[in-house]
C-alpha cells in the first residue's frame, strides 16, 4: 500500500494555509509538504491546499527541466505519477522549511531547480 502524500497535520496546515488565500489574506507560507519523483527529478513544494476540493494544491513545481515555477497541482493526480523505474511519487519524511515560499521560488528560479 502507498504512502499517504501528507500527514494529517500536514493536511491540516495546507488546508489552513489555503483557507487565509481563499479569504483574500495575503500570505507568504513555509512550505509544509515535500514531495518528490525517487526516478524522475520532479520535486514539489506544496505550501496550500484549496478548501473548496481539498485536491488542488498550490506551491512550487520543479520538473527537472530547469524551469521550477510557482503553480498548481491536484493531489490525486501526483498519487496516480509513477516514474521510469515503476516508482511512486513519495513524501520527503526528513522536510522542514527553513524559508517562506517565496525565497525557495527565487532560488528554484536562479538555479533552475529546487534546493534541498
Amino acid at each position: 500500500m502507498p504512502r499517504p502524500l501528507t500527514t494529517i497535520e500536514e493536511r491540516a496546515q495546507l488546508l489552513a494555509n489555503g483557507e487565509a488565500c481563499a479569504a483574500g489574506q495575503s500570505i507568504d507560507p513555509l512550505p509544509v509538504v515535500r514531495l518528490f519523483t525517487p526516478d524522475a527529478h520532479a520535486t514539489w513544494l506544496l505550501a496550500a491546499l484549496d478548501p473548496a476540493d481539498g485536491d488542488t494544491a498550490w506551491g512550487l513545481i520543479d520538473l527537472g527541466i530547469g524551469m521550477p515555477a510557482l503553480g498548481t497541482v491536484k493531489l490525486s493526480d501526483l498519487a496516480a505519477i509513477v516514474g521510469p523505474r515503476q516508482q511512486p511519487v513519495l513524501r520527503d519524511l526528513h522536510f522542514r522549511a527553513s524559508r517562506p515560499l517565496s525565497a525557495y521560488a527565487q532560488v528554484a528560479q536562479l538555479d533552475g531547480s529546487i534546493p534541498d
